[in-house]
C-alpha cells in the first residue's frame, strides 16, 4: 500500500474508578485521517481540516507520534499526514490519542506490520506526552486494541485487553466548554486517604470482574470513583445533576470522561443509552448550555481502514 485512510476512535479514559489505568473506545465518533508513503523520509503534516492545530511535526502530536515510530525502524520512505479532526481538542474523550494512534497504527501498516499494537502504544504516547505534560496510555491503548483496555504498567509497558460485554453503550455528553488535560492534573491531590484507596481498589476489580462474566449489577456498583471526580467535578457545569438524571434514567454509572469536561455513562443495551441521552440533554437545555451528544456501542475493533 502507497496510501491508507483510517477511521481512528474517541476514547473515553478512567471509567470512573480506574485513573490512567482503564478506557474504552466508542465506535460513532472519531477522527479520519489520510497517511502516504512517500520518497523523502521524515514526516510532514500536510493539511488539517475542522481545528486549528499546528502543521509543523514537532507541534503536532500526530507527527511526535509517527517521529517516535520511525525512530526505531530503517524505512527508506517519508509519510505525509492528513487530519480530519472530528474531535474537539480539550473535549476529554481522546482527540489528542486518536490523532497519535492513528498516525502510528497507519505508518505500521503502510511498513507491513513490523511492530506489535504494544508498540504502538508506546509511540502513541510520545503524542500524549507532547499534548499534557504526561505519558499516559488509557485513551490510546483502548484506540489501538479496540474494546476495554488495562494499563497493568507504564513502566514496563503492559497492556491488557479487556473482555467487553455485548449490550453495552455508551452515552457521551460533551458541554462546549474545554477543560485541558494538563490543567485538569494540576488540581489533582498528591496523596490519598487509604480507605479511600482501598474503596477504589475494589471498584477496579469489582468491574474488570463484571466486563468478564457480563454482570450488568456488579458493572454498576463498581462505577463510582472517590478519589478524583470529587475533585474534578466542579470544573464541569451541572456535573451533579447530569449524573443524578442519567441514574434515574437507568444508566449502570456515570462520570467524567477522561479530564472532562465530557460526562460519560455506560447502559445495557442501546435503547435505554438513548434514554440516558435525553435525560443529559435536558440537563443543559435547562442550563442554557450547548453540547454535542453521542451514543455508541463500544468499539470492539479500535481503529479501521476506510479505503
Amino acid at each position: 500500500m502507497e496510501e491508507i485512510k483510517i477511521f481512528t476512535p474517541a476514547t473515553i479514559a478512567n471509567v470512573s474508578c480506574g485513573f490512567d489505568i482503564l478506557g474504552l473506545a466508542l465506535d460513532t465518533v472519531g477522527d479520519e485521517m489520510t497517511i502516504k508513503k512517500v520518497s523523502k523520509k521524515g514526516v510532514v503534516i500536510t493539511k488539517i481540516i475542522g481545528q486549528d492545530l499546528p502543521l509543523e511535526t514537532h507541534k503536532n502530536v500526530a507527527g511526535v507520534a509517527a517521529l517516535a515510530l520511525l525512530a526505531e525502524t530503517e524505512s527508506e520512505f517519508g509519510f505525509e499526514i492528513e487530519i480530519d479532526k472530528r474531535i474537539k481538542p480539550g473535549s476529554g474523550i481522546g482527540s489528542s490519542a486518536a490523532s497519535s494512534a492513528g498516525a502510528v497504527w497507519a505508518i505500521n501498516e503502510l511498513l507491513g506490520k513490523p511492530f506489535e499494537i504494544s508498540d504502538l502504544v508506546r509511540f502513541a504516547m510520545e503524542g500524549e506526552r507532547l499534548a499534557t505534560g504526561v505519558a499516559h496510555a488509557d485513551n490510546v491503548a483502548p484506540a489501538l486494541f479496540g474494546g476495554f483496555t488495562l494499563v497493568r504498567s507504564n513502566e514496563p509497558l503492559d497492556v491488557i485487553s479487556i473482555h467487553t460485554p455485548s449490550e453495552l453503550y455508551a452515552t457521551v455528553i460533551h458541554p462546549q466548554i474545554e477543560v485541558k488535560t494538563s490543567d485538569a492534573r494540576e488540581i489533582l491531590k498528591t496523596t490519598v486517604p487509604l480507605k479511600d484507596a482501598i474503596k477504589q481498589w475494589g471498584n477496579v476489580g469489582g468491574l474488570i470482574s463484571g466486563l468478564y462474566t457480563e454482570d450488568y449489577n456488579l458493572i454498576s456498583r463498581s462505577l463510582e470513583d472517590h478519589i478524583i471526580e470529587p475533585i474534578r467535578s466542579i470544573l464541569i457545569p451541572a456535573f451533579d445533576a447530569v449524573k443524578q438524571s442519567s441514574i434515574k434514567a437507568g444508566a449502570l454509572g456515570c462520570g467524567i470522561s477522561g479530564s472532562g469536561p465530557s460526562i460519560f455513562a455506560l447502559s445495557k443495551g442501546e435503547e435505554k443509552a438513548l434514554e440516558v441521552a435525553n435525560a443529559m440533554k435536558s440537563v443543559y437545555n435547562k442550563v442554557g448550555i450547548d453540547y454535542d451528544i453521542h451514543v455508541s456501542k463500544v468499539n470492539k475493533q479500535g481503529i479501521k481502514i476506510l479505503n
